[in-house]
């Protein structure tokens, strides 16, 4: 602890922002784009029609075709197409190894010819997993998310003159240029910062603190989750071939009952026994919170045997927060808004890491010191060009190539490293300029590659791409001429 309060909470900051700027950076990045994490899963299908038809016929041709292609599955899980995305998804597992993952065709209800593609769900998992195993990518988030909080108000503590810092930015200074940027952006959403950071901790909650949960129950911990899924009903199998009742009235009816907000998701459990239970989760599009209403209809005859509306206090507080969290309630300008706050949020944490550099490389320093702020040009110049390379692979890899998905998550990494392994062997007043001047020609060439743009979601991330294109080739040129 330091001398005052103030430069012991400075000494937190610094401290918290070194350990987790880097990983906060990369999920604060991948969470502005898991935004728009719909708009980029169609750009990546571009031979998917966005002109859907009735969301409740798209979702029954999925439900037809699976009964055709998937009758000995155990378990469908469906989620449903909607206004913003005719895309219709199934999951289901394989008897012969993990769960297979299909995008369906909102006309056909089939596969064909839709390329294999993770789209926008591959930024919005990176956003909670890292892309690394069950739990201890969702760990490593939650420990950050909550080194975000703490940053947060640790840097309002500091903060001498946080309401003028709002209108204060002095370019072309250096040094105080960069922390007048810093200041500035966040303070500008503070609110937003503060919200996203504690919300995306309380949702990943249950890592953080689970000895709770394993005390109550300490002899069945699957019992915990049937008590927070009270809507979800389930029955064993009977061994006994049954065929399901025609779906689309069960899901006009279920539509009706949730009145006007959508279907979310479709269960069906042992769709081929007499046993069989389609489970219908409402959207919620015109809410905060999350999977309110459930209901459960019989499969062989199609009557509802159950329907739930959750109105447990604790439960409606956590998926309001959630709901807060992913943004699936807001409209377009209010997604927007969200997807710019990310970018500052990355922006705010970039120039923390980056002050931290230039503040020890004036004064007397050693070897870590030259590497952390090589380091930092690869993480934060690097990971942009590692997500766009991500969009380049969907378009030049062939669409029939096998493990197509697996090859784009592949590349986005082989990038990464490459473009951290460069900053490494380069200073960095040359690798600077060089990676942002890469990053314009990457995002160039994403919005060349989506051409023709024939509906206005591909024409929305296109010209996206162009203005990131042009922010990359401004920044190039400001820092190739200060280097002169």
């Amino acid at each position: 602890m330091r001398n005052t309060f103030r430069a012991s909470m400075a000494l937190v900051h610094t401290t918290l922002g070194l350990i987790t700027g880097w990983v906060l950076f990369a999920i604060a990045l991948s969470g502005a784009l898991s935004v728009f994490r719909q708009e980029i899963s169609l750009w990546a299908r571009p031979e998917i029609s966005v002109s859907c038809p009735d969301p409740l016929v798209a979702d029954t041709h999925a439900l037809d075709w699976l009964s055709r292609d998937a009758p000995t599955a155990n378990a469908w899980y469906v989620a449903s197409a909607n206004d913003r995305s005719p895309i219709v998804s199934a999951l289901w597992p394989d008897a012969k190894g993990p769960y297979i993952q299909r995008v369906l065709d909102p006309i056909t209800g089939s596969p064909d010819g839709i390329r294999d593609t993770l789209g926008g769900e591959f930024f919005y998992r990176f956003h909670f997993e890292l892309q690394l195993p069950y739990p201890w990518g969702r760990l490593i988030a939650a420990v950050a998310a909550l080194a975000l909080v703490v940053g947060l108000v640790t840097g309002i503590i500091i903060h001498r003159r946080i309401f003028a810092d709002f209108f204060t930015f002095r370019p072309s200074r250096g040094q105080r240029s960069w922390l007048d940027m810093h200041n500035l952006l966040g303070v500008a959403a503070l609110p937003f910062h503060l919200m996203i950071s504690l919300t995306g901790a309380v949702t990943l909650g249950s890592l953080l603190l689970p000895w709770s949960t394993q005390a109550l129950y300490r002899h069945d911990l699957t019992a915990s989750y049937t008590e927070l899924n009270a809507a979800l009903y389930s029955r064993p199998a009977s061994g006994h071939p049954a065929h399901l009742a025609p779906v689309l009235p069960m899901l006009q009816e279920a539509d009706r009952r949730f009145g006007g907000t959508g279907l979310e998701q479709i269960y069906v459990f042992n769709p081929s026994d007499q046993n069989a239970l389609v489970t219908m989760i409402a959207g919620n599009t015109g809410t905060v919170s999350t999977a309110s209403h459930v209901i459960t209809f019989d499969g062989p005859s199609g009557q509802i045997i159950r329907e739930h509306i959750e109105n447990r206090p604790v439960i409606g507080a956590y998926t309001f927060l959630y709901g807060l969290h992913v943004g699936r309630f807001a409209p377009g300008l209010t997604r927007w808004l969200y997807f710019l706050s990310g970018l500052a949020l990355a922006a705010v944490i970039g120039s923390g890491m980056h002050l931290w550099t230039l503040k020890r490389l004036r004064r007397p320093h050693h070897l870590g010191h030259r590497i952390v702020a090589q380091m930092n040009v690869g993480v934060l110049i690097g990971t942009p060009l590692a997500f766009s390379a991500f969009f380049i692979a969907n378009r030049l890899l062939p669409v029939t190539i096998t493990h197509r998905a697996h090859i784009e998550v592949v590349n986005v990494f082989a990038v990464w490293g490459a473009a951290l392994l460069y900053t490494l062997l380069r200073r960095p007043d040359r690798s600077w300029p060089e990676l942002l001047g890469g990053n314009a020609l990457s995002c160039l060439l994403v919005a060349l590659l989506s051409l023709p743009w024939q509906s206005p979601v591909i024409a929305g991330v296109s010209m996206t791409a162009f203005a990131l294109s042009g922010a990359f080739a401004c920044a190039m040129v400001r820092t190739v001429r200060k280097a002169r």
